[in-house]
């Protein structure tokens, strides 16, 4: 197994795969319940796009993107739609005095782990390389997570996430804005 950044399409085109089997029209309601789901499908240009910006980290086994942790920056906020009310909020959010839009920041843009790889701390392993990449450029992690997926809210939690904001939006899902002070 290795922690790497994504380099190549192939990259990109593996972290799409394993997106699309964990998007919730893809899963049984048990499943979801348990496991946890991503929300957003990424199109590959928006993915390839984002990754020019900066590279996503991945896990790999035999070649094999097994997990993510999409690297989302400001300048995605455009690139796709139905995340543009998430950094619609990050304006009003106050974070140790100012505004969240006021800081150099990064966004998790989504993370997955590979069904028969949860359980083994692959999430922290890809955090911890997550935070020694940016860290150093960028002041703090943030994301958002629907209240209906508490597996993941869990993990982000024992990874050092703390709950800034919690908001619900036009559709009526209820979501926490979670974040990781790297100060």
């Amino acid at each position: 197994m290795i922690i790497t950044t994504s380099q190549s399409d192939q990259d990109l085109e593996q972290i799409l795969l394993l997106q699309q089997k964990n998007l919730p029209k893809n899963l049984p309601q048990e499943e979801i319940d348990r496991e946890g789901f991503v929300t957003v499908m990424h199109r590959f240009e928006d993915l390839k796009k984002m990754n020019g910006y900066e590279q996503s980290v991945i896990a790999k086994e035999h070649d094999e993107v097994v997990a993510y942790l999409i690297a989302m920056t400001e300048k995605s906020k455009q690139d796709i739609p139905v995340l543009v009310p998430m950094f619609e909020v990050f304006n009003e959010i106050i974070f140790k005095g100012k505004k969240i839009s006021e800081y150099k920041y990064m966004v998790v843009g989504q993370v997955c782990v590979a069904k028969e790889f949860r359980g083994l701390r692959l999430l922290d392993a890809c955090y911890a390389e997550y935070k020694k990449i940016f860290s150093g450029k960028y002041a703090f992690a943030i994301t958002e997570i629907s209240k209906k997926n508490p597996r993941s809210l869990k993990a982000h939690e024992r990874i050092g996430f703390k709950t800034v904001h919690e908001y619900i939006d036009s559709f009526g899902v209820d979501w926490c804005i979670v974040l990781w002070d790297w100060s």
